[in-house]
């Protein structure tokens, strides 16, 4: 079979014959190999010492594709239900193969993904690591946060809404000679104008109406910690005016009281809104814009570090799995696919969601793709329609989003993520188009199609 199948399929696939199930288990270890092919038929041992072979691999969470004929075809969709990835008739169509043998190694790479997401989880907690994911664009974030953790200058911390901000400012906190001291988040928006002033610097009994006695604001509250005004953009031009004030002077009073107090707290703060232009346009005061923006902190959104979506769902998959009571321990693959393929226009907060709702509906301890909300569906079905689109204009602008794809890819010479970024795309868009271009030169091929071994 082995010869049979190298000579079939080409270079595209490695294959390694072994008869052992310890040699086996070896291979997949060592990661030589991704993906089991078990033949029911084989004339080696009896077929009941095959099988519970097979369930001792799909127990070990070994990618396991079954080849079998008519005779033991049953017995083939049992070994399925079980947990392998999925059963190919003998003989096989090469065509067929090709294509389940490249599904079930991606099947494959998403297990050690989710393996992988789990121990820098584990690891990320252990350190106090409040940043989770390993990406490129993570591990910039991180450096930044590291540089500034023990220098008191003002950070401000930029980014759509739901990337964040408050996570960094925490991790900053952390971080620094600060992190045993308070940490006090303040959320602009969200203090009525006529409010804020009080809320921020305090006031003293009998300062306005409605007064009943003095009261600590949130500058005063964060003492030798950490004050977090997040939304800072929400501030009006007159609260603007006092809190450029207290940062250049570094003291402030009550309202209701001449007592200067000295300033001890560590500032930062983030938005959510263009800051350079609303200078521009008058909404918010230059100098102060200058002195917030000491250091800037960039947040990006979910989709461009979709390489991190396993971590962070993992973390949100454990914690919420505690809160909620519920037993979860993975992930499916198909799940997770899923999961990287969404575009997320709310970020990681919308992924919060998205897994909380899951967790309530799975009933195993396994959240399943069809506990996902329809939404990340329908977008997998539009992505693959958009790239299976016939027709002479749909097939010209396929081809020339392949083109585009494969240009991208020699320029990032060879870096996916990068390449995915470059054309403003989700990696598993760009997975999605680089298999399609394979698939056209399989159908190309007259001397594969259709044989069989």
């Amino acid at each position: 079979m082995q010869p049979l199948l190298s000579s079939g399929l080409g270079n595209e696939f490695q294959f390694f014959l072994d008869s052992t199930e310890s040699g086996i288990r070896s291979l997949v270890e060592d990661e030589e190999c991704t993906v089991v092919i078990l033949d029911l038929n084989s004339r080696e041992g009896p077929l009941k010492d095959r099988i519970e072979s097979a369930r001792r691999l799909i127990a070990a969470q070994i990618t396991l594709l079954v080849l079998a004929d008519d005779a033991v075809r049953v017995t083939a969709n049992e070994l399925v239900r079980s947990g392998a990835y999925s059963y190919c008739r003998r003989p096989p169509s090469l065509r067929d193969l090709r294509i389940l043998l490249r599904r079930a190694h991606e099947a494959a790479l998403r297990k050690q993904e989710f393996s992988s997401a789990q121990a820098r989880l584990e690891e990320a907690a252990a350190s106090r690591n409040l940043m989770i994911g390993d990406s490129e664009v993570m591990q910039r974030v991180n450096h930044l946060i590291d540089r500034v953790g023990n220098i008191d200058a003002s950070v401000l911390i930029n980014g759509e809404s739901g990337t964040g901000k408050e996570l960094v400012a925490r991790a900053i906190h952390e971080r620094g000679s600060r992190a045993r001291r308070p940490f006090v988040a303040v959320a602009c928006g969200a203090i009525p104008e006529t409010l804020i002033e009080a809320e921020l610097f305090g006031h003293e009994k009998g300062a306005f109406t409605g007064t009943a006695g003095a009261r600590e604001g949130f500058l005063e509250q964060a003492g030798d910690g950490t004050l977090f005004l997040d939304e800072i953009g929400e501030l009006s031009l007159y609260t603007q005016v006092k809190l450029l004030r207290v940062l250049q002077q570094r003291e402030f009073s009550r309202l209701g009281s001449n007592r200067l107090i000295p300033l001890r707290a560590r500032l930062l703060f983030a938005t959510h809104r263009d800051l350079d232009e609303m200078v521009a346009q008058g909404r918010f005061r230059q100098d102060l814009y200058y002195r917030i923006n000491v250091m800037k902190i960039e947040t990006p959104a979910l989709q461009e570090h979709s390489e991190d979506i396993p971590q962070i769902a993992m973390h949100f998959l454990s914690h919420y799995s505690q809160l909620f009571q519920k037993r979860m321990t993975a992930i499916e693959p198909e799940a997770l696919a899923l999961l990287q393929d969404y575009h997320w226009p709310g970020n990681v907060r919308e992924l919060e969601n998205v897994i909380q709702r899951a967790i309530i509906l799975t009933p195993g301890t396994t959240l399943r793709a069809q506990d996902l909300p329809r939404n990340l569906h329908e977008e997998a079905v539009t992505n693959e329609e958009d790239c299976l689109a016939g027709g002479s204009f749909e097939r010209q602008l396929r081809d020339y989003k392949i083109r585009l794809a494969e240009n991208a890819l020699r320029e990032n010479n060879g870096n996916k993520t990068m390449a995915a970024r470059s054309l403003c795309i989700s990696r598993g868009y760009l997975h999605r188009l680089i298999r399609l271009a394979e698939s056209d030169a399989l159908i190309s091929s007259a001397t594969l199609e259709g044989a069989e071994i």
